[in-house]
């Protein structure tokens, strides 16, 4: 069996579930050696249809009488559950957009993002002549703090889109086969709204490894968002799916093949201009933000994230406000007030930056984490 007649057999169990068809897509999943995602095809059945288990299917994958009986009563309290489960609503999701104007630096991504991504929301006619897709699936990964999250609300106000934020607590629950729901009435509400961005922060709580899951749960949810990016029968045309995480090598690589996470976007810590930059917005408005010297700041703090950034200067406010109460007056932000907050702070993304070159040397399959080397040999990191 080829791979387009197993996506079809997986597109026709998914719109109507049956033992029999299970059957035949988990014999083919042993057949070709992929014993996880069977065995978590199998599991599920079970979770659904407790009378369906085969004592092959059993023996296979290792599957006791006692494992089954406590599916059994999981099942039950599913049911028990089920009158109760709230249609997902997702103007609890939805957020305010911005726009690149309020993203400081990142103009080799925001060039990347507006050519791939925003140009297709913008110019839907010419894409569809040339049979090209609008939306699809874009994994934004680095050090945490470096804007992730605001990059994909600038996005969605840049493609002029609902913005839709999702928690991984917003997904997750405890009752078996609930979090495929929630997963699928999420996209489903998306495919209703288009153009509409899906924005998954810390992605790898949904999308790890399956075969470093801890139980089939798992395992069926990284299945379930695997046929949610693909589609399959539903049209995700206009949907942008943009996902973030701090541990892009603990993405399942099925995620990350063409049609799904297809466009992977390394976002570093900010250079010079840009901590120059953010450093001067967050003290807009703040006494004494016209004595500071950014440009010099900036260069005192390489390898600072965004957040970093954000923190040094709240640190150096309470060096002020402090001094302001000792002396009976109010006194401005000083470069001496930065002084005292340096001593205090240090670059949070050291530790990631250390990590990911491991990975860039010695597992950069397919030149993924070129971006990474390059930004190492950039700034000496």
């Amino acid at each position: 069996m080829d791979d387009d007649a197993l996506a079809g057999l997986q597109a026709a169990y998914q719109t109507a579930p049956s033992a029999a068809l299970a059957e035949v897509i988990i014999r083919e999943l042993i057949d070709r050696g992929e014993l996880a995602q069977a065995e978590s095809l199998y599991r599920s059945l079970l979770a659904d249809e407790p009378g369906s288990q085969s004592e092959e299917f059993n023996q296979q994958f290792g599957i006791s009488s006692g494992e089954l009986a406590n599916a059994s009563r999981e099942k039950l309290r599913v049911v028990e559950k089920e009158e109760s489960v709230a249609v997902v609503d997702m103007d609890r999701f939805r957020q305010p957009v911005t726009d690149f104007g309020d993203v400081v630096g990142h103009d080799a991504i925001k060039k990347q993002i507006s050519r791939k991504i925003i140009m297709p929301f913008q110019r839907p006619s010419l894409f569809s002549r040339f049979k090209k897709k609008i939306g699809g699936g874009v994994l934004l990964y680095g050090p945490p703090g470096c804007g992730k999250t605001l990059l994909a609300r600038a996005t969605a106000g840049e493609c002029n889109a609902s913005f839709f934020n999702i928690e991984i607590s917003d997904v997750l629950d405890m009752y078996i086969g609930e979090s495929e729901r929630k997963l699928h009435d999420l996209f489903e509400k998306a495919r209703a709204e288009t153009p509409s961005v899906v924005f998954f922060d810390e992605i790898e709580a949904l999308a790890g490894k399956r075969e470093h899951a801890r139980n089939s749960s798992s395992s069926n949810i990284v299945s379930q968002m695997l046929m949610e990016l693909d589609g399959f029968s539903q049209n995700n045309s206009q949907v942008l799916v943009l996902a973030s995480t701090n541990v892009p090598w603990a993405i399942d690589p099925a995620f990350l093949r063409p049609g799904r996470f297809d466009r992977v976007l390394f976002v570093p810590p900010p250079d010079k201009a840009a901590r120059a930059g953010i450093l001067a917005h967050h003290m807009k408005d703040r006494p004494g933000e016209q004595s500071i010297d950014y440009e010099l700041l900036a260069a005192r703090t390489s390898g600072f994230s965004g957040a970093d950034l954000a923190n040094l200067i709240d640190m150096a406010a309470d060096e002020a406000i402090e001094e302001s109460m000792s002396s009976g007056k109010e006194l401005p932000i000083t470069p001496s007030h930065f002084k005292t907050a340096m001593s205090e702070c240090r670059p949070t993304t050291t530790e990631w930056l250390t990590t990911a070159r491991n990975y860039a040397r010695y597992a950069n399959d397919g030149g993924r984490y070129d971006d990474v080397i390059d930004f190492i040999k950039r700034y000496g990191k």
